[in-house]
């Protein structure tokens, strides 16, 4: 017996290349901390699209203003469930809220997450809606009437001063939305860039490369999810508004990949004594994820076909045009998620010893299995879906599709 224990430990413990620490065998931070930052990004980069509309009036992306906003709190919802996942005991999550650590930033999420999920969102969503909310309540019977009457929190006024306060509210809201979106997400890569004793984390530009490719990755979203729900609905798509999205999205996309081609241009010049394992970490373990799926597929692909129609775009037909947008949004989600895994993972493959590799095993089930993963990468497209069926009704009584009605915000 003593003898199959024995035989049967070598093949348990995790794959080892050279000289590695026994506490760096196995990696502490798994697949649901690339969810985590992957889901944050997503929220804040939707709010991005959505500001664009209300501060600085690109009236191409109205049809996609108010389904940015719902996206964005649909993805807020689920933010901090891989962390609480993730824990050995969630039950404590509470502890850095009563006891706040101001040194931590890992300890003041609960504090940025809730000013940007209660003071921002919440907020701008009841503002811009409040109008709606008042008249639904009136005219729907059953549950629907109650959730519209108690999402009004009492407040029925739909004069036109009123209006006007909510629409100078909103703005101001938005305003202070957008630096609130950075700080959701870039103190998320200011936990990674600041960890100096990890070559491949301990990068200033760290925060500024997650702030960016949250925008790319919000942005991406948003596309996929207006030309999927336009396609399910039946209804035609408002080809300036894909124009428009695609635009910026483009913008977004070239000062993403130029920061992280700066980054590694820095790397390379610098040739601290690390660099030789980071280039057989990219070059070896993070082949596929690095360089094909991020770089080629996530990157690479999207700048040419989005460059392209920038270019072109009155040779290239509308359809085309759509499924471009469509190909290039579903690559950059990918190239974005890869991006993640790459910084996460990838971070604690090496040793510090710079002399050895240890390698990650992506489980099946467990607590922090890819079918978990799976599970939390679905649930806010679950989630947006009823929100879509209660706030973003196929058709009003005016006759006009909620995703082409504008916000009231002119008399801002």
């Amino acid at each position: 017996m003593i003898i199959e224990l024995l035989t049967a430990l070598p093949s348990a413990a995790p794959h080892i290349e050279g000289y590695v620490y026994p506490n760096e065998q196995t990696l502490l931070w798994s697949v649901l901390i690339v969810i985590y930052p992957y889901i944050t990004g997503l929220v804040a980069g939707a709010f991005i699209l959505a500001s664009l509309v209300r501060v600085f009036r690109v009236s191409e992306l109205e049809p996609a203003y108010r389904l940015s906003l719902l996206t964005a709190l649909a993805f807020l919802l689920v933010a901090p469930l891989p962390l609480l996942f993730h824990l050995g005991h969630p039950e404590r999550c509470y502890e850095p809220v009563i006891t706040p650590h101001l040194s931590s930033p890992m300890a003041m999420f609960g504090f940025v997450y809730a000013w940007y999920i209660m003071a921002v969102l919440l907020l701008e969503l009841w503002f811009d809606y409040r109008k709606d909310l008042v008249e639904w309540s009136k005219k729907e019977r059953g549950v629907r009437a109650w959730i519209y009457r108690l999402l009004t929190v009492g407040v029925h006024d739909v004069s036109e001063p009123a209006l006007q306060l909510d629409a100078r509210m909103a703005k101001a809201i938005t305003i202070i939305g957008i630096p609130s979106a950075f700080l959701l997400h870039g103190y998320v890569g200011f936990i990674f860039g600041s960890i100096k004793a990890n070559p491949w984390w301990g990068n200033p530009l760290m925060p500024i490369i997650f702030i960016f490719s949250a925008v790319v990755s919000g942005i991406a979203l948003c596309v996929f999810i207006y030309l999927i729900l336009n396609r399910l609905r039946g209804l035609p798509q408002d080809i300036d508004c894909l124009d428009a999205m695609g635009k910026f999205l483009f913008l977004a996309l070239v000062i993403d990949a130029s920061l992280e081609a700066l980054d590694w241009v820095h790397r390379l010049y610098a040739a601290e004594e690390s660099i030789h394992v980071l280039k057989s970490l990219a070059a070896g373990k993070l082949f596929y994820s690095l360089l094909v799926v991020q770089v080629c597929m996530g990157t690479f692909v999207p700048l040419v076909l989005l460059g392209s129609i920038q270019l072109f775009r009155k040779r290239i037909a509308e359809g085309v045009r759509r499924w471009t947008y469509f190909g290039c949004s579903v690559l950059i989600l990918v190239g974005v998620l890869a991006m993640r895994w790459n910084v996460v993972i990838g971070g604690q493959l090496f040793s510090k010893s710079l002399r050895g590799f240890t390698a990650y095993k992506f489980e099946l089930a467990g607590q922090e299995g890819w079918l978990v993963a799976l599970f939390l990468l679905l649930l806010p497209f679950l989630i947006l879906a009823v929100f879509i069926r209660y706030f973003l009704p196929l058709k009003t009584d005016a006759g006009v599709h909620p995703l082409t009605e504008l916000p009231d915000h002119k008399a801002v």
